[in-house]
C-alpha cells in the first residue's frame, strides 16, 4: 500500500491546524481538504516513547488509548511536565487563563507566554480570556486560589469538552457570558500573588477558528479506534483541539488524531473511497452534552 508514515499528532499555530509526522514533515489542514489514510495491514500500535526518546521495549499499546504510551514511558513523560506540576524552576513568564468549552464547563489553567494561544487551541477551548501573567509559581498559586475559592477545575475530561461542543449558544456574547462572570469573581478574590499582573476581561472566541457551525447538526459519530487495514477518508469541515470533523458518505465523523499516533499509516488509492469518503474503522454514536447520543448503534 506504499510507504508507512508515523503521525506524532495535531498541532495548532496562528496559521491553523496541521498534522505532524515523525521526521519533521507537516501537513497543513484547511477546510475542504481531503484527509485520507489507511492503517498498515497486519500492523500493531506501538508506544510513542517519552520526551523525544523511543520506547526501549517498543511496547504494544491499546488502540483506544489517546496517550499511546506504555506505563513506563507515560511516567517518564510526566516526570518533567509543567502540566503535572513537577517543575518549579522554569524561568519563563506564564499566563493564567480561564477557558470555556460549553454551558457549565469552564476551567483554569496556565501556559507559557511564549506559546501564545496555542495551548487554548490544543485543548479545544471555545472561548477564553487571560486572567494574569507572572512567574511560574505565582501563576500556580493563582490557579490553586481559583480551584479552592471558586471550585474551578484545572482539568476537564476531553470527552466532556467534545460533547459540549455540540450544544453551544449561537452568539459570541452568549458564549462569553459565563466566562465574564467567572472572571469578575476571580479578580475580586483576595490573596493574589503580588508578582502576578492581572489582566482585564477580553474574551477570545474560537468558533470561527475551529470552523464550527451548521455542520454540527450533521455530526453522526466518533471514531473509537484505528485497526489494521482500516481506512479513514473524508473532507475536513472543522477541527477543534485534537479533533478533525470529516464529511463522509454517512455524515460528519469526528476523528481524535491522538488515536493516529503509534500506528504505521499509509496513503490510500485515489481520493480514499469515493467523492464522499469512507470510514472503515470502529465508530460509535456521538456523545452530546446531557448524556444523550446523536444516533443509535454503531456503524
Amino acid at each position: 500500500m506504499g510507504q508507512a508514515w508515523t503521525c506524532s499528532g495535531l498541532r495548532w499555530s496562528a496559521d491553523g491546524p496541521e498534522l505532524v509526522w515523525n521526521g519533521g514533515r507537516r501537513t497543513a489542514l484547511t477546510w475542504g481538504k481531503r484527509v485520507a489514510f489507511g492503517v498498515a495491514e497486519g500492523g500493531v500500535r506501538t508506544c510513542v516513547g517519552a520526551r523525544g526518546h523511543a520506547c526501549p521495549l517498543r511496547a504494544v499499546v491499546p488502540g483506544r488509548s489517546t496517550g499511546a504510551r506504555c506505563e513506563e514511558c507515560a511516567r517518564l513523560d510526566r516526570a518533567h511536565s509543567v502540566a503535572a506540576d513537577t517543575i518549579a524552576d522554569d524561568p519563563r513568564p506564564y499566563r493564567v487563563y480561564l477557558a470555556w468549552f460549553g454551558p457549565g464547563l469552564a476551567k483554569v489553567g496556565i501556559t507559557a507566554v511564549e506559546r501564545g494561544t496555542a495551548r487554548l487551541l490544543e485543548q479545544g477551548a471555545v472561548c477564553f480570556s487571560w486572567l494574569g501573567s507572572g512567574p511560574l509559581m505565582a501563576a500556580r498559586r493563582t490557579e490553586e486560589l481559583l480551584r479552592a475559592a471558586l471550585r474551578v477545575p484545572d482539568r476537564i475530561p476531553y470527552a466532556e469538552k467534545r460533547a459540549a461542543r455540540f450544544a453551544l449558544p449561537g452568539t459570541e456574547g452568549e458564549r462569553a457570558a459565563e466566562l465574564a462572570e467567572l472572571h469578575a469573581r476571580a479578580v475580586a478574590l483576595g490573596g493574589w500573588p503580588e508578582s502576578l499582573t492581572r489582566e482585564p476581561f477580553r474574551p477570545v472566541d474560537h468558533v470561527r477558528v475551529f470552523g464550527l457551525g451548521a455542520e454540527g447538526a450533521a455530526v453522526v459519530g466518533e471514531v473509537v479506534e484505528l485497526v489494521p487495514a482500516g481506512v479513514v477518508s473524508g473532507e475536513l469541515v472543522a477541527a477543534a483541539g485534537p479533533d478533525l470533523h470529516l464529511a463522509t458518505e454517512r455524515g460528519v465523523v469526528v476523528l481524535d488524531t491522538r488515536l493516529m499516533t503509534g500506528w504505521g499509516l499509509v496513503p490510500v488509492g485515489g481520493d480514499g473511497g469515493g467523492s464522499e469518503g469512507r470510514v472503515e474503522v470502529p465508530v460509535r454514536a456521538l456523545r452530546v452534552a446531557g448524556g444523550g447520543a446523536r444516533q443509535e448503534g454503531l456503524f
